[in-house]
């Protein structure tokens, strides 16, 4: 299996995982996954305040600006399996 089929096996196992992970956790998931399949952050920042979700999400993202889609797809994997494993 290459880095692309194994990232989205990998993708499909993080929704099954048998318990939900910390809020820090999934938002590590999240900007690791969007880095993987996307490369860097490609959108603003959302303009309200108050939606603390997605900024936090937007955040986490651009904060891998410049690491590699393929970097990106392996550390995505790596943490999945560590999940599961737990």
């Amino acid at each position: 299996m290459d880095l692309k089929e194994r990232f989205e096996q990998a993708a499909a196992d993080s929704k099954t995982l048998s318990e939900k992970p910390s809020n820090d956790i999934l938002l590590k998931l999240y900007s690791l996954y969007k880095q993987g399949s996307t490369g860097d952050v490609n959108t603003e920042p959302p303009s309200n305040p108050f939606d603390i979700v997605n900024r936090a999400k937007h955040e986490a993202w651009s904060a891998l600006k410049g690491k590699t889609q393929d970097d990106a797809m392996q550390e995505y994997i790596d943490l999945v399996t560590e999940l599961k494993n737990s």
